[in-house]
């Protein structure tokens, strides 16, 4: 199973989703974005230990942590790797377990004791975007890219193609990433139908 490496990007909340928060991974190696939907709880454990403050009583995931430490193990690292029916799903490296658990969960435990945070390739493909400022550099120049062979339909496809660049480029600068997962699935789609 390959997979890649990614870092916390960001983590804001998400107004359509009633008090959910969308946490962005990025690939360390790369310019992909997997933004990840969680709950608000999740998403305090995450912020509070990133920024170092340390709630007068144990959380879940610092219970959670303790209980691992107490019984000799340790955490080694991080997958997500599953998505299904939009869901995803990761697994707990501890010492030579493997644990299932909610990506949420196991992105607190990863913070709380610094270790590597993974995604299949599978799921990067799947589920991932790249930001318009990061597509404008890698993709092709207007004269080696391949151009439409038949009139009118190819030209509107691209202009929605173009449009739908453009919205996702607007929903990542203004953190609404729930929106940008939309948008890049419809980009996806649209680009599926010019293959």
């Amino acid at each position: 199973m390959e997979k890649v490496q990614v870092d916390i990007l960001g983590l804001s909340t998400s107004p359509s989703s009633g008090g959910a928060y969308a946490l962005i991974l990025k690939e360390m190696n790369g310019p992909r974005r997997l933004p990840i939907i969680i709950g608000a709880f999740e998403a305090q454990s995450i912020a509070l230990e990133m920024e170092g403050i340390k709630p007068p009583r144990p959380l879940t995931h610092d219970l959670m942590k303790s209980i691992i430490d107490t019984l000799g193990g340790s955490l080694n690292d991080v997958t997500i790797n599953e998505l299904k029916d939009g869901t995803f799903y990761a697994r707990l490296s501890v010492d030579t377990q493997e644990i299932d658990s909610r990506p949420s969960d196991a992105i607190a435990l990863a913070v709380r004791y610094g270790v590597p945070i993974f995604v299949t390739d599978r799921v990067m493909d799947e589920a991932s975007f790249v930001p318009e400022s990061d597509e404008a550099e890698s993709t092709e120049s207007p004269e080696t890219a391949e151009q439409p062979k038949q009139g009118e339909k190819p030209k509107q496809q691209l202009t929605k193609l173009q449009q739908l660049e453009q919205q996702l480029g607007e929903a990542i600068t203004k953190e609404e990433y729930e929106k940008a997962a939309r948008i890049r699935d419809e980009i996806k789609k649209l680009q599926a139908r010019n293959s």
